[in-house]
């Protein structure tokens, strides 16, 4: 499964979205930036796992006493570090790290951020001080489930257990107390079949990409373009085309 996930991300080498033109429309009332900017205090040491280009980390976390950003992909971290350096923030580095074999200290960070990536709930453990903080955001199996259905694949499309209650048990299991699993409903409009088709091209929505499914394919480039216009057809409103989200929350401390 990880080495699926490098090929795929290391293959697509371009993370920039700022030209899909997109509305999106928040149905839960959870924010992971907003609870980060709550929590974080200007002593705090924040680790963010899967950190990808960075933007996020750059743009949306708060002033920290320390930040760090990882990510299994050197391409990645090298438009991270790029981008950081047109921000001139300091307290702010990024590394290259596996979020399965993490080697961060002990004890050391008050704040571990895990968005849209895969995670050891017992190695995050460690890494926290007591009382520390996780924040976790990811994708669950339903997410797109129209669109996947039309198409009969995609992200997590064969998972028997969706990846959402996985986190959640894990984490327990590694001893976190006060743990929240929170459904997060979005739905996103885009302005053209052409922003649509940018963001299946730059993502694994459609290709199958599954925990527990061993033939996982991510070497398709080509989207069935007659599918495709049919869940078009079928989803166009006045707010233009309608895609339906579905990720997941978890909050919990050590």
């Amino acid at each position: 499964m990880k080495d699926n996930e490098f090929n795929y991300y290391n293959k697509i080498k371009n993370w920039d979205f700022s030209q899909i033109n997109c509305e999106i429309e928040s149905l839960t009332n959870w924010d992971i930036s907003k609870i980060l900017n709550e929590k974080a205090t200007k002593k705090s040491r924040i680790l963010d796992l899967g950190t990808g280009g960075g933007e996020v980390v750059i743009n949306e976390f708060p002033v920290a006493l320390e930040i760090v950003g990882t990510d299994f992909l050197p391409e990645m971290i090298k438009t991270a570090n790029n981008n950081l350096k047109k921000s001139n923030k300091k307290n702010i580095k990024f590394r290259i790290m596996d979020n399965l074999n993490m080697d961060t200290d002990d004890n050391y960070f008050d704040i571990v951020v895990a968005r849209n990536t895969c995670i050891d709930a017992r190695q995050i453990y460690k890494t926290l001080k007591k009382d520390g903080l996780l924040l976790v955001r990811g994708v669950d199996k339903l997410d797109c489930w129209q669109l996947k259905r039309l198409f009969n694949k995609g992200q997590a499309f064969n998972d028997t257990k969706p990846i959402s209650q996985i986190d959640y048990e894990n984490i327990l299991d590694a001893g976190f107390k006060n743990v929240e699993l929170i459904p997060i409903y979005e739905r996103e409009y885009y302005k053209t079949k052409e922003d649509l088709l940018a963001l299946l091209l730059k993502t694994p929505i459609l290709n199958d990409f599954s925990e527990g499914h061993e033939n996982n394919n991510l070497k398709e480039d080509n989207i069935d373009m007659q599918i495709l216009n049919r869940y078009i057809e079928n989803n166009t409103t006045n707010r233009e085309i309608l895609l339906r989200r579905r990720y997941y929350g978890i909050i919990a401390n050590k």
